[in-house]
């Protein structure tokens, strides 16, 4: 009896020894690609910066990539930004060499994106995690707008494949803690781009509120919403996958910060900020920042009587705007509204005005072009028409202003009350360059008294926030 009872438990064990070695374990399927701190001497390691030399020289060669011909082994370190995990991010990782900015040195803190032909990336690959990525046979370039690693030739970048991702983007055991960088819009560089930054003082443009992060029947492959500063109203898209498992949540409608990697768009046309998760909104203020607004609507018809007509025909081209009643205000920078005309691609509308910082090297530009004063008590219906266009207008962005209190003087300007004409449409960096916008015919008959209309821009000198500005056809109409 008692043998019989000890072969049942040794059965017993047996038979739980072999379950247990048939379960799968929750790692299974993520491959050992882990490496030890000293399996790679130091001198085999170079830096992002020097890679991204590399890059540029080729750049100045007019090649478009380099290929890393090594005959000893080359690596870079770099910590992991991105996560695939909601879905925002597919088959890549966004690598930057810094967890943050407490040690300044020779290296800035830069990014690089690997294109990698491995969906679940964070499966592998945590945010934070140390890798070392050897850099052997691999391309360096350019897609859609910032640099990437893959594999390639001289002139192309092809995805890193499944079979050889493990042997070349190797894991160490250390998760980091990263600290994203806190920077204003207004500040951010070319350098900035592939790396984990944080903005404060942001918010949902009005007009997104209500809506989806990229559920909506516009949304074909990414959602843009239009974020922005509450401090200089500068503004940046949101860019979120039509395929991120947080797509349907509304947007938050308060303002605070928000962490994300800094970016451009798939066609390389504009400045986007990318969030791994829904989680990297943190909108705990209530109140917001919308500006004062005049919105009567459109109006229905247009009126047969003029009060103000601008086609910019009588002005010299590459002079500033000046006459009918302009103030041609530079608060800050350089570049005024100046008059141009041309033939090309981007054409004009005969001669137009425009507004051009791209190269100015100015840290900002703040232009604004009134109109004279029309008064709104002495007709009935008043109405304002207009077109813009842009060409590259990246951060940078153009307002349509109105105040009734300015009392004409240049010093007067920035103290007077601005609201904006919410109704009229202005040229957004996501519409083509090409063609010319209408503004709709704004109805002004809700407000009297004195009224002045600017058209402001901001922006710089710098590349992410330069930009040029297109404005023609003004005309503000009547009823009777």
């Amino acid at each position: 009896m008692k043998k019989k009872r000890k072969t049942t438990i040794l059965l017993k064990l047996i038979t739980i020894f072999l379950f247990v070695s048939c379960v799968e374990d929750d790692t299974y399927s993520t491959p050992d690609i882990s490496i030890g701190e000293s399996n790679i001497p130091k001198e085999n390691i170079t830096t992002f910066k020097a890679i991204k030399s590399r890059f540029e020289q080729a750049l100045n060669n007019r090649n478009t990539t380099v290929v890393i011909d090594e005959e000893t082994d080359l690596y870079i370190v770099g910590y992991v930004v991105s996560s695939d995990k909601s879905g925002n991010f597919f088959e890549k990782l966004i690598i930057q060499n810094k967890t943050d900015d407490s040690n300044p040195d020779n290296d800035p803190r830069l990014g690089f994106k690997l294109d990698v032909n491995v969906s679940n990336l964070s499966d592998t690959y945590q945010f934070g995690q140390k890798v070392y990525v050897k850099m052997n046979g691999l391309t360096v370039g350019e897609t859609k707008g910032v640099i990437t690693i893959g594999k390639g030739d001289a002139v192309n970048i092809e995805q890193i494949q499944a079979a050889d991702y493990k042997d070349i983007i190797i894991r160490s055991n250390e998760i980091a803690t990263i600290t994203p960088k806190i920077i204003g819009l207004a500040d951010l560089t070319e350098q900035d781009e592939n790396t984990l930054i944080q903005l404060n003082n942001m918010q949902l443009n009005r007009f997104e509120l209500g809506a989806t992060f990229a559920s909506e029947s516009i949304d074909k492959f990414d959602g843009l919403r239009l974020l922005e500063n509450c401090d200089s109203g500068i503004s940046m898209i949101m860019q979120t996958s039509t395929f991120s498992d947080f797509k349907s949540l509304v947007v938050p409608q308060g303002q605070g910060t928000i962490t994300g990697i800094f970016g451009r768009d798939f066609r390389d046309d504009f400045n986007v900020l990318i969030i791994n998760n829904s989680e990297a909104i943190n909108f705990d203020k209530d109140k917001r920042c919308d500006p004062l607004e005049l919105n009567c609507g459109l109006a229905s018809t247009v009126g047969f009587g003029n009060l103000f007509m601008e086609d910019f025909e009588s002005q010299k081209n590459n002079k500033l705007i000046a006459g009918n009643g302009w103030t041609n205000y530079i608060e800050t920078g350089s570049e005024g509204w100046e008059a141009y005309s041309s033939s090309s691609t981007n054409a004009s509308l005969g001669r137009s005005a425009r507004i051009k910082t791209a190269s100015s090297g100015d840290d900002s530009n703040i232009v604004w072009l009134i109109t004279p004063e029309i008064n709104l008590d002495t007709q009935k219906g008043e109405t304002l028409r207009f077109k813009t266009s842009n060409s590259l207008a990246d951060s940078s962005y153009l307002e349509v202003l109105y105040s009734l209190d300015w009392d004409g003087t240049e010093v007067k300007i920035t103290s007077a009350t601005w609201g904006v004409l919410s109704s009229a449409y202005i040229v957004k960096d996501t519409d083509s360059f090409v063609p010319w916008f209408n503004s709709g015919s704004i109805d002004l008959s809700c407000a009297s008294g004195t009224m002045h209309i600017a058209f402001k821009y901001t922006g710089s000198g710098q590349e992410t926030f330069d930009g040029v500005y297109e404005l023609d056809d003004i005309s503000i109409d009547y009823i009777q």
